[in-house]
């Protein structure tokens, strides 16, 4: 008979010998390796107010949050994600900080999430958030950082793909379209759908001209050439400032030698709403979801009172430890 009080929840476990051993591990070299860039350690709650990951932010739908209320009928929610938790710590406590802010964190996220691939409802998560820097500069930091915990973690086999939301978001107000038809674009883009991309598409009253531009979206990804074919069919300044910022990024890391780690994805649309500009995410052999995530979020803190831009990213830890017990047996957990 089955006995709820002897096991966990759907979607959660337990961690313990050898392999809790192995998590701190890599939790420590990730945070030792971005330390290395002054960034200041800062410990978060795991549950806030439900407004910190409202739609209008732009974070996970919240038929995804693990929410419940306190005795004073407050909607309360795990936290599903870090970041609008550090634009709220950056607007409340370094609402008058003119210089940069580097901060970092570790911790678990919980995504209530109905997911047939048997992936964990929590998950530990390190990564850090850079506040205060527009620069390209501030973006090749945080994948320089990137790089650094792969090289860290003894990685060899990586690549992280590159994309940037603005060059899509400037082909949707070129073509005025709405809210709705922009996010359902975006999922079926992300996606790789391109049937259902052309569904969308056909409803509309666009020229066939500017549908192609749209359907081509997915096919722009690879090396530096596929900038080249994008910047070909940005007919808006919005769209094209964001292949140029690419291209700039990209010249950062050629100069660095990390240029052969690069590849470009101009069909990366995030789920979270809220990236503004380049996005990125890394993978190695053997793993079938990115390892490390990232972006630019420049809007994000004027939804809690600071108007500053920011860009960071962050590594899922579990994940790691599976690569590395597969992968790489150069990594000695000690």
């Amino acid at each position: 008979m089955y006995n709820k009080l002897l096991h966990t929840p759907e979607g959660f476990r337990d961690i313990y010998g050898t392999e809790f051993f192995k998590r701190q591990v890599v939790k420590n070299t990730l945070s030792d390796t971005i330390k290395k860039y002054n960034y200041m350690n800062i410990d978060l709650p795991s549950i806030e107010f439900f407004d910190i990951f409202s739609s209008n932010i732009g974070t996970i739908p919240s038929n995804e949050l693990f929410k419940f209320f306190d005795k004073e009928g407050n909607t309360l929610c795990l936290r599903p994600d870090f970041t609008p938790s550090i634009a709220r710590v950056a607007a409340t406590y370094f609402a008058d900080c003119e210089e940069s802010l580097r901060l970092m964190y570790s911790g678990a996220t919980f995504v209530n999430s109905s997911d047939l691939q048997g992936k964990l409802k929590e998950s530990m998560e390190v990564g850090c958030e850079l506040i205060g820097d527009g620069s390209v500069q501030g973006d090749f930091e945080i994948i320089s950082i990137v790089l650094d915990c792969a090289k860290a973690l003894k990685i060899d086999d990586f690549q992280i793909s590159i994309g940037n939301v603005e060059f899509f978001k400037g082909l949707c107000e070129e073509f005025l379209f709405d809210e709705k038809t922009e996010m359902d674009l975006r999922e079926m883009i992300s996606n790789k759908n391109y049937f259902g991309a052309k569904g969308i598409l056909d409803a509309t009253d666009i020229g066939e001209e500017a549908k192609q531009s749209i359907l081509g979206i997915s096919e722009l990804y690879g090396s530096y050439e596929c900038l080249d074919k994008a910047l070909e069919i940005s007919g808006n300044g919005r769209s094209k400032c964001a292949i140029e910022r690419l291209m700039e990024l990209y010249d950062l890391l050629k100069e660095s030698g990390n240029d052969k780690f690069i590849s470009f994805d101009l069909g990366m649309l995030s789920k979270y709403n809220y990236y503004t500009g380049n996005v990125f995410r890394g993978y190695t052999y053997g793993s079938g979801d990115a390892i490390f995530k990232g972006g630019r979020y420049d809007k994000l803190l004027h939804e809690f009172g600071k108007d500053a831009p920011a860009v960071g990213f962050s590594a899922n830890v579990d994940q790691l430890v599976s690569v590395i017990n597969r992968n790489n047996k150069d990594f000695k957990f000690e």
